[in-house]
């Protein structure tokens, strides 16, 4: 496996920083080489990435996620891929974005790639458009409030990939891009490719 960390200092609350990531279906606004990410339940997504002439799609699952702290994933299928990326509080203007990473590369092109630090590389890149995309906007796109337990934590329930009535324990709300109200606000769970962050 290959590991990545790579952080990025952002001039906004960490509230706004951590709302404006619960939104995946954004990535492709900022992050090089994700063409389509898709909405499937809570705690999954299906991704679309062409990254150096190879089109791979797969999906991801949430892990972990805790408001303002961190959103851990992994792949279902496709590329082996794992990773967390926590939030930091600098003080009330200004928060800390740390992406931790660690994935499989499969073929030749993708194993150079990673002795040559283009993944990582790109992964910079991400996080730098991804600092520019919301401080250029001052505010989220929307937000996902809610919680995904840590696996084996107390109440937790085993997540399908399926929506569930009972949100297969997840709690929390989505919330407009007003930061004010409750229910209505569509998220995706995070994931990447080698080379995109989440």
């Amino acid at each position: 496996m290959t590991t990545i960390q790579k952080s990025i200092d952002v001039h906004e609350p960490v509230r706004t920083v951590y709302n404006q990531w619960t939104q995946f279906e954004t990535f492709p606004q900022f992050m090089e080489g994700v063409d389509r990410i898709t909405q499937i339940s809570d705690t999954r997504t299906h991704w679309k990435t062409s990254i150096g002439g190879v089109t791979r799609e797969f999906d991801a699952e949430i892990t972990e996620q805790h408001p303002d702290e961190r959103v851990a994933w992994h792949t279902v299928e496709g590329p082996s891929q794992r990773g967390v990326v926590t939030f930091h509080r600098l003080d009330n203007e200004n928060s800390r974005v740390t992406l931790q990473m660690e994935y499989e590369p499969e073929t030749l092109t993708e194993k150079a790639g990673a002795a040559l630090g283009v993944v990582e590389h790109r992964v910079a890149g991400d996080l730098r458009r991804f600092k520019e995309f919301i401080e250029h906007r001052g505010q989220a796109t929307g937000a996902w409030r809610g919680e995904v337990p840590r696996p084996g934590q107390a109440g937790e329930q085993p997540s399908t990939g399926e929506p569930r009535a009972d949100r297969g324990g997840v709690t929390g709300q989505s919330v407009p891009p007003t930061g004010e109200g409750g229910p209505g606000q569509h998220r995706g769970p995070a994931a990447g490719q080698a080379g995109s962050a989440v």
